[in-house]
């Protein structure tokens, strides 16, 4: 076993929302035995940290259209539901195991 995997959890504030996703993922997380490292910021943090995934609600699309993040080092995950552990699970897994972090 490797490093945990940094997974950071993005909503406007930085709180509500990315919380709740958070502790949403734990459950998907703990299902496959993943180790990770989660954290949760607001928008404008996100830009300047480097996790493997950034995971947010859909409707931060375009907000992170305009931020210089190397997606071939920062997978962005976007929600519909992001308190959803099935929507988490189902985008999730298949981008963790395409870059062969699980």
């Amino acid at each position: 076993m490797g490093k945990p995997i940094n997974i950071l959890f993005v909503c406007g504030a930085g709180l509500g929302s990315s919380f709740a996703a958070q502790m949403a993922a734990e459950d998907v997380l703990t299902k496959y035995h993943i180790d990770a490292k989660l954290d949760h910021v607001d928008i404008s943090t996100a830009a300047s940290v480097q996790p493997e995934v950034i995971i947010t609600a859909q409707n931060f699309q375009k907000q992170f259209a305009n931020f210089d993040i190397d997606t071939s080092k920062t997978a962005i995950i976007y929600l519909k539901n992001i308190v959803s552990s099935q929507e988490i699970e189902e985008k999730l897994i298949p981008v963790l195991r395409e870059r062969k972090l699980i």
